[in-house]
């Protein structure tokens, strides 16, 4: 698994090769959360759970709040104790 990547409009975290990202805009100090996706290999391993870990934190740290557009980033959100105070 590597760091979490900021392109300007996608977050990226590499695993066995394969990447799964999220896109993003940033838009009065939120990140509004488009679309996350892992590709097929990855899914029901727990990727897309370790990006957003990676990406939550990464608001937190920048002082950002996150609206989820994309349904599995809002359910992650809601589900997370860590990190549904960021969802705005």
């Amino acid at each position: 698994m590597s760091e979490l990547r900021d392109t300007g409009s996608r977050y990226e975290m590499d695993e066995q090769g394969l990447t799964s990202w999220a896109d993003y805009r940033r838009q009065d100090g939120r990140l509004i959360i488009d679309h996350v996706e892992s590709p097929p290999a990855l899914r029901g391993t727990g990727a897309a759970g370790r990006l957003m870990t990676a990406l939550a934190a990464e608001a937190r740290r920048q002082g950002l709040a996150i609206t989820p557009i994309c349904s599995y980033a809002a359910a992650w959100l809601h589900r997370s104790k860590a990190f549904r105070d960021l969802v705005r």
